[in-house]
C-alpha cells in the first residue's frame, strides 16, 4: 500500500475534505457576525478558513496544503455573497463568471501540477531550512495569512460592486481585462507544460511562446486579473475608485519585489543561459524587447540553446 502523502489520489482526496471543512468554517463565522458590516464578516471567515488550512498543513509537515486557497476562496466569497443578498444582476452575473473561470483555471493548473504530500513549495522549504525554529510562525504568518490578507484586499473591490452594481461599458471592459488576463495565464502556463514535458528531467530554459517575449507572462496575467476587478468596481463607484485600488497594488508589488526575484535566482542556478535571458527580455511586459544578446551565451551548453 501507498503511504498517505505518497499517494497522489489520498493528497487530493484529504485537501478536498480541509477545503470543504475549512468553507463550512467559514460559513458558520460568517452567520455569526451578523450585525458586523460585510466586509468584517467576510475578513473573519477568511481569516478562520485560513487558518484551519494552516493547521493542518503544520500538522502534516506540508504547508503547500494552502496552496489553492488562492484562487479557491474568490469564487467561493464572490458567489456565495451574491447567492446570500440575491444580488442577480448582469454586471453581477458577469463579475462571478470573470472571477469563477479564473479560479478555476488556477485551480486547475495547481491540481495538474500536483504530485502528493510528500513535497512542498520549493519557497517553504528555503524558509523553513533558514528558521527552523521560527517556521510555524514563519508559515502561518508569511505562507498563508500575507497571501489571503492580499486576495481579500483584492477582493474589496468586488465586495464594493456587489453591495451598489451597475453595468456600464467600462463594466465590461473590466470583464474583459480579466478574461484576457485569464488567458494569458492559460496559454503561457500551457506552453510551460508542454515544454517541461518535452524536456523532462533537464533543466533547460524555456524562450518559445509568451516567454520568449517575458520572462514572467503568467504573473502578469496574475496581475492584470486584479486590476481587471478594479476597473469592474471603478465602473459602479467611480468618485471613490481610489479607496480600493490598494488590493491590486499590493498584488503588483508582491510579485515585482518578491515572487519574480525568487524565481529570477533559482532559475539563476539551474538553468544555463538564464543571465542572458535576464538581460535581453523584460520580466513583466512583453510588447517590447531589450537588446538581444545576439550570440551563444559562453555559460549556455549547445544542446540548451537549440530548444529556443
Amino acid at each position: 500500500m501507498v503511504p498517505l502523502k505518497q499517494s497522489r489520489a489520498a493528497g487530493f482526496a484529504l485537501i478536498a475534505a480541509v477545503y470543504v471543512v475549512a468553507t463550512a468554517l467559514a460559513v458558520a463565522l460568517f452567520a455569526a457576525l451578523a450585525a458586523w458590516p460585510v466586509f468584517g464578516r467576510v475578513l473573519v471567515a477568511d481569516l478562520g478558513a485560513t487558518l484551519a488550512v494552516y493547521l493542518v498543513g503544520l500538522a502534516l509537515g506540508n504547508l503547500s496544503v494552502y496552496d489553492p486557497y488562492w484562487s479557491v476562496a474568490p469564487p467561493v466569497i464572490v458567489v456565495g455573497l451574491i447567492a446570500y443578498d440575491r444580488s442577480l444582476t448582469v454586471g453581477t452575473i458577469l463579475l462571478a463568471l470573470a472571477i469563477t473561470i479564473w479560479g478555476v483555471r488556477l485551480t486547475a493548473n495547481w491540481a495538474y501540477t500536483f504530485t502528493n504530500l510528500s513535497t512542498q513549495d520549493w519557497r517553504y522549504d528555503k524558509l523553513r531550512s533558514g528558521n527552523p525554529r521560527l517556521w510555524p510562525l514563519i508559515a502561518l504568518v508569511g505562507v498563508t495569512l500575507f497571501p489571503t490578507l492580499v486576495v481579500y484586499l483584492c477582493l474589496l473591490p468586488a465586495i464594493t460592486y456587489l453591495a451598489a452594481p451597475a453595468t456600464t461599458v467600462v463594466t465590461v471592459t473590466g470583464v474583459v481585462l480579466c478574461l484576457a488576463a485569464t488567458t494569458l495565464q492559460l496559454v503561457a502556463d500551457t506552453q510551460l507544460h508542454r515544454f517541461r514535458r518535452q524536456y523532462a528531467g533537464e533543466h533547460r530554459l524555456i524562450r518559445a511562446g509568451l516567454w520568449h517575449h517575458s520572462r514572467h507572462p503568467n504573473y502578469l496575467g496574475e496581475i492584470l486579473m486584479w486590476w481587471g476587478v478594479f476597473v469592474i468596481m471603478a465602473s459602479a463607484t467611480p468618485r471613490h475608485w481610489w479607496m480600493y485600488a490598494a488590493g491590486a497594488l499590493v498584488n503588483t508589488l508582491m510579485f515585482w519585489f518578491v515572487s519574480i526575484p525568487l524565481a529570477d535566482g533559482r532559475n539563476r542556478t539551474l538553468r544555463p543561459g538564464y543571465d542572458a535571458y535576464l538581460r535581453d527580455t523584460n520580466a513583466l511586459w512583453p510588447f517590447w524587447h531589450r537588446v538581444r544578446t545576439p550570440a551563444r551565451d559562453p555559460e549556455t551548453p549547445a544542446k540548451t540553446q537549440q530548444s529556443f
